[in-house]
Formats: structure tokens, C-alpha cells, sequence
């Protein structure tokens, strides 16, 4: 097949900062074209994914993530740049809708959901019904919407081979825990905070903080928790990060939302690094329950975890990423579904 990826234009593919989206469609790229396929990327001009790569904005429009100009221009760009494709999967908002309206014959589009299915996103791919494909990352994140029709349920997956496996045994200054992901209440850097610290460990908090509600959240509820105990970081290259994760005891993902999925639980267990997680969202579907981790049910019960994760084994977590949850499994439940769709549209005259 010559398949078309289309990445959001906020970030780099692959991500130099943090970014799940684009680190799922840089495994994809790579991962389609180590089996055979043709790859075309339209993503932007500052993106280094080793596959053929086209755009019509030079640099990631991460100052203005979320405007509807620049994916708008990105997105109709991008559907008609890729016409020479024979399937294209879309990770835009906009790009499916478009495809609905100037459809291409003979070319499928599909379109993975990676945000919360609550009533604006459900309305939105509701819409794509019997034009657009749709993939969910999680059974959790469909049972948000179970009238929004899905093709498929494909969790995330990563390549080991690209963290090295961690000993825990933290930094210069001793043992730690680490938070990891971006500034906001769901994401929960304040619960993170209160657990290590009723655990006696030090926290050591990677996050992203660009929109203003990041910043007001950090301002107003952090900021006045942190102590040599517990300290922000800021946003980190992804080397920096690998060897946090590396040197944690544990990632704590203390979440209260609906998470669709999580990709630093799956960053952490390629480490060996155990994850402690609250019982929502797509965390019941990632972490193996004294395995690869815990699964709590309140901050008590995560200071209590944190206790048991002497007991685990390092190299039980990092082959849940070897395995299930390897990028190798992600590409081939993609491609059996892009050939399904393949199968059943018509061919171009």
C-alpha cells in the first residue's frame, strides 16, 4: 500500500518536546515502512521522521495549539497533497470533515480519536458515520460514547528498543519519583506531590506548561507545594526524559478524568519503571495490577503502593512493552484494518 499519515501541525514528528500524538504517528510512519509500504507524511516543515515528508507550514504552530486557521490550512493541504495515496489516516480534528466533503474515489480515509469522547468530539465524529472510519485507543475511551460508531480499538505501542531499561536507583541526590506529562488538575501534579511526600520519597515533576490554564493551574495549586521534596523540572528534551524514567522508582499518574490513554505509562514500563495509577480512564487497560504496577483507588492507597514497588520486577514491566504493547502489534492491527477498508471500497475508475 502507499499510505498517507497526516499529523497535527502543533508538533515536530517525531516530538522533540513532549507529544504523544506525533510520537504515535512517528511509530506508525516508521513501523508502515519497515513493512514493505510506502509512506507519506504531511506533517511539518521541521519534522525529522525518516520517510518521505511533505507540508505547507514550515515550522509546528505549537504557540497557537488549538486555532483553527493553521490546522485548517494544514488539513486541506494535506488531503490534497495526498490524492496519490491509496489510504490515508488522519490524526487532525479538521482533516476527517474535510475528507467527508471532498472526497477522493477509490481513496479511504480513516481517523484515529485521540481526545475524550465527550459531547463536542462525540457530536464530531458521530458526523463521520459511513464516510470516515473511525479508531478509538481504548475500550475507555469508547464507552465515553457508545452510539459514535468505531471500526476498531487499537492501543498505543512504542518501541522498546528505543529506552533502555532503567535500575531505579535514582540520581546524585537519591531515590525519586517521577511525574510526567503536561500541567492540569486531571492530570493530577498536585495529588503527585502529596503521595510522595506522605511517602517520605522525592518527586520530581517533567511537565508540559504552554496554555495560559496550565500556567494558572501551576501558579495557583503547585507552585506553592514545591520544596527540595518536590521540583518542577519544566518541559524536557525526550533524552532527558528517558533517563528520568530511567533513574525513577516509579511514575505516579495520579489521574481523575476519563484518560483516553497514556503513552508515558507505556515510556515508563520500557524503562522497567513500574506505574502507579488511579482505577480511570484507560489506566485498568495498560497496568497490570502488581505487575507492571498498581492500580489505586485514592492517594492513601498509592502512599501504601508506593511501599510494594521494591517487590516488582523491572524487566516484567518493560516486557509488556516487548510484547502487547510493542509498536510491532500497533502497525500490524493497523494495516489489517487499512486492508479491510481497502477490500471493501470501490476501486478508482
Amino acid at each position: 500500500m502507499r499510505i498517507g499519515l497526516i499529523a497535527p501541525p502543533w508538533t515536530p514528528v517525531p516530538p522533540p518536546l513532549y507529544g504523544g500524538i506525533e510520537l504515535v504517528v512517528d511509530g506508525l510512519a516508521r513501523g508502515f515502512a519497515e513493512a514493505g509500504h510506502e509512506v507519506v507524511l504531511f506533517t511539518t516543515g521541521d519534522s525529522t521522521c525518516p520517510v518521505e515528508r511533505r507540508w505547507v507550514l514550515e515550522h509546528a504552530e505549537g504557540s497557537r495549539i488549538g486555532f483553527a486557521v493553521p490546522e485548517l490550512r494544514h488539513a486541506i493541504a494535506a488531503h490534497d497533497s495526498l490524492v496519490d495515496c491509496d489510504v490515508v489516516h488522519d490524526h487532525t480534528l479538521a482533516g476527517p470533515a474535510l475528507a467527508c466533503r471532498r472526497p477522493v474515489p477509490g481513496r479511504p480515509v480513516l481517523t484515529t480519536i485521540h481526545g475524550p469522547l465527550e459531547e463536542d468530539l462525540a457530536a464530531l465524529y458521530l458526523s463521520l458515520h459511513g464516510e470516515v472510519p473511525v479508531i478509538a485507543i481504548s475500550e475507555a475511551q469508547r464507552r465515553d460514547a457508545p452510539h459514535v460508531p468505531v471500526a476498531a480499538v487499537i492501543h498505543h505501542g512504542i518501541d522498546a528498543r528505543s529506552f533502555p531499561l532503567g535500575d531505579g536507583t535514582g540520581d546524585a541526590e537519591g531515590e525519586y519519583c517521577l511525574f510526567l506529562g503536561r500541567m492540569a488538575p486531571d492530570k493530577g501534579a498536585h495529588r503527585a506531590i502529596e503521595v510522595a511526600r506522605k511517602a517520605g520519597v522525592r518527586l520530581l515533576m517533567a511537565a508540559k506548561m504552554r496554555e495560559p490554564a496550565e500556567v494558572r493551574y501551576f501558579t495557583e495549586m503547585v507552585e506553592p507545594m514545591l520544596g527540595p521534596d518536590a521540583v518542577y523540572l519544566g518541559e524536557v528534551p525526550h533524552e532527558q526524559k528517558v533517563d528520568l524514567l530511567c533513574g525513577a522508582r516509579a511514575l505516579l499518574f495520579p489521574i481523575r478524568w476519563n484518560e483516553p490513554f497514556g503513552m508515558v505509562m507505556l515510556e515508563a514500563m520500557a524503562c522497567g519503571t513500574p506505574v502507579l495509577a488511579f482505577r480511570e480512564g484507560a489506566a485498568p487497560e495498560v497496568v497490570d495490577h502488581g505487575r507492571t504496577g498498581f492500580l489505586c483507588d485514592d492517594e492513601e492507597d498509592m502512599v501504601a503502593a508506593l511501599a510494594k514497588v521494591p517487590g516488582l520486577d523491572r524487566h516484567t514491566c518493560r516486557e509488556a512493552v516487548e510484547g502487547y504493547f510493542s509498536v510491532d502489534r500497533m502497525v500490524a492491527d493497523h494495516l489489517a484494518l487499512f486492508e479491510s477498508v481497502l477490500a471493501a471500497t470501490p476501486r478508482r475508475g
